[in-house]
């Protein structure tokens, strides 16, 4: 089924009374700072020192924001999550769950597109230094915890983290065809997204089967222990 791509939020109109947007603060600077420096080297090559100089702080002011670079990194993914969650169609809220969640993760792509080659650095990265991939993997999990929020999917709960991570892996294979992907309507991007959540949705159902079977191991366990226990009585009498 054709997918329509996500609407974008406008921008806001500039204002005419010549006030400027108000100065980042030292947090935001050091985050911008870090992202800009991720398109330009490897994860592990930013050393805290360039982070400095970069975003105009001391070392004194990034040690007191941050302690290591994974947490400025997670904070950059939780302002992507603000942007994908604010800028909810309510039109959507009648669509089916595949098209709903479409939506979502599309609009989380936009938010993505100025630090694409942030992304792609920072996949490279991943390949090769596992416990990097872990770290992330756990972030991208909460992210996604967020996103099945918003498409209003059950995100809570063992089923909910189970649905969280096979979503956290279905948008990383994604990624990997969105960072190739040089066209503007983004076709490509849109039709690996459409296929691969065709793929989750069936293995979806594999892992709501699979969330019942301790339920199930329970009720045959209470059925076969009543059973066993009629069969015992009248040997018993």
């Amino acid at each position: 089924m054709a997918r329509r791509p996500a609407k974008r939020t406008p921008e806001r109109p500039r204002k005419e009374n010549g006030s400027h947007a108000p100065p980042l603060s030292d947090r935001d600077k050091i985050i911008a700072a870090f992202i800009g420096l991720l398109e330009e080297h490897a994860f592990e090559g930013i050393g805290f020192a360039d982070l400095a100089a970069r975003a105009g702080v001391s070392l004194a002011v990034l040690r007191g924001e941050f302690g290591a670079k994974l947490p400025i990194y997670a904070a950059f993914i939780k302002e992507i999550d603000r942007k994908v969650l604010a800028g909810g169609d309510a039109d959507m809220a009648e669509e089916p769950p595949r098209e709903r969640l479409f939506d979502v993760l599309m609009r989380r792509l936009e938010a993505l597109a100025p630090h694409r080659e942030a992304v792609r650095s920072l996949l490279r990265s991943a390949r090769r230094n596992p416990p990097l991939a872990v770290a992330l993997n756990g972030l991208a999990v909460r992210s996604q915890q967020w996103m099945l929020t918003a498409a209003g999917l059950g995100a809570s709960g063992p089923r909910g983290m189970i649905r969280a991570q096979g979503l956290a892996m279905l948008f990383a294979s994604v990624l990997r065809t969105w960072i190739e992907d040089d066209d503007p309507g983004q076709a490509r991007t849109m039709a690996a997204l459409d296929r691969a959540l065709g793929r989750g949705q069936r293995f979806a159902g594999f892992l709501d089967d699979l969330c019942t079977i301790p339920s199930r191991v329970c009720r045959l366990r209470s059925r076969r222990r009543r059973r066993d226990e009629d069969s015992e009585e009248p040997a018993a009498a």
